[in-house]
């Protein structure tokens, strides 16, 4: 297939050049909202190789990929981690690979990464109080985070940014403390709506809609729109005045993206997924260990694409249609 006449399409006409990919189902923290501790961890067999990854990301190139995301789970906590993104980044028409932490191991990978191909970065941090820290993750780790922040800089993974899941009555109360730092040290903050999926023993129960942090940070001057800096997801980006970073606001509740949706995801156990908020899959790794031809896995990736639905139907609480299936192994 030749992606420069036809490209990767969906039933919608949407063009998809973006693909996430969870390597590892693996965290090395227990986040409130997530809670990975008391999800079953897959078997070391049931997770797709390098290999594997690296054939799928070319195939899929071939149809018109040319942006790759690696999450987890933690990315990181995956052994030689920087020898997959060397792979990727040796694929000629992959011109992005983006990486989604926690933050933990990043300061230790920044500059390997840098030199393995990786371009930029995002690093969730909820919180920036060590106590409430401890709370959200489970872990004393704030200062492990606020240093990879800073080694992502100095390696040149740029953009860096800065993910906040915004809760309720949990860390609502620092939205204003995040949009400062894009002021005073030039974050890129983006503020997440809270998405009701999985989440363990109703841990957290209320949103805080984009709409309300925006009249929080708006104490702090007018919100002026701005294009943003590089990157492929579907954030709304702002700058407040003399800022010499930006606030970005994913609203996938309030507001949802999916018009505008170009990616399509495959977990840590190899299906392809075509929205984070349904169950529909494709088995691409039993096919792969099959001996399927490429032919054969450029027809699944197709089907994959074809199943992606005008939009999900999430608007605040847990849709009937989706499964179960923890974040860490979708790739949030």
């Amino acid at each position: 297939m030749d992606k420069e006449t036809t490209g990767l399409f969906d039933s919608w006409q949407r063009q998809i050049n973006y693909l996430r990919i969870s390597v590892t189902d693996h965290c090395n923290l227990n986040c409130i909202y997530c809670s990975v501790s008391e999800i079953p961890r897959l078997r070391h067999e049931d997770v797709l190789s390098y290999e594997e990854i690296e054939r799928i990301v070319r195939v899929a190139a071939e149809m018109g990929i040319n942006k790759v995301r690696l999450t987890g789970g933690e990315p990181l906590m995956r052994p030689h981690f920087c020898r997959l993104v060397k792979m990727i980044a040796g694929i000629d028409s992959i011109d992005d690979i983006a990486l989604t932490s926690n933050g933990i191991l990043l300061g230790r990978y920044a500059e390997e990464l840098k030199e393995a191909g990786l371009k930029r970065v995002n690093i969730s941090l909820d919180t920036l109080k060590r106590e409430k820290f401890r709370q959200i993750t489970g872990l004393d780790k704030l200062e492990e985070v606020l240093a990879s922040i800073e080694a992502a800089h100095k390696a040149g993974l740029e953009p860096v940014k800065i993910n906040m899941v915004v809760l309720r009555d949990i860390n609502d109360d620092e939205v204003v403390d995040f949009a400062r730092k894009s002021i005073d040290e030039g974050w890129h903050v983006r503020y997440i709506e809270f998405m009701p999926i999985s989440t363990p023993n109703g841990a957290v129960t209320a949103m805080v809609s984009t709409r309300e942090i925006m009249e929080r940070i708006g104490e702090l001057g007018s919100l002026e729109p701005y294009a943003g800096p590089e990157g492929n997801g579907p954030a709304r980006y702002y700058k407040l005045p003399q800022a010499k970073g930006t606030v970005g606001f994913i609203t996938p509740i309030t507001e949802h993206f999916c018009h505008s949706c170009n990616r399509l995801r495959m977990t840590s156990d190899g299906q392809l997924r075509p929205c984070l908020l349904a169950e529909e899959e494709v088995n691409i790794k039993e096919a792969l260990r099959n001996g399927a031809s490429n032919d054969e896995l450029k027809s699944l990736i197709q089907q994959a694409v074809n199943l992606k639905r005008e939009q999900h139907n999430l608007t605040g609480k847990l849709a009937p249609e989706t499964d179960g299936r923890p974040m860490c192994q979708i790739g949030g």
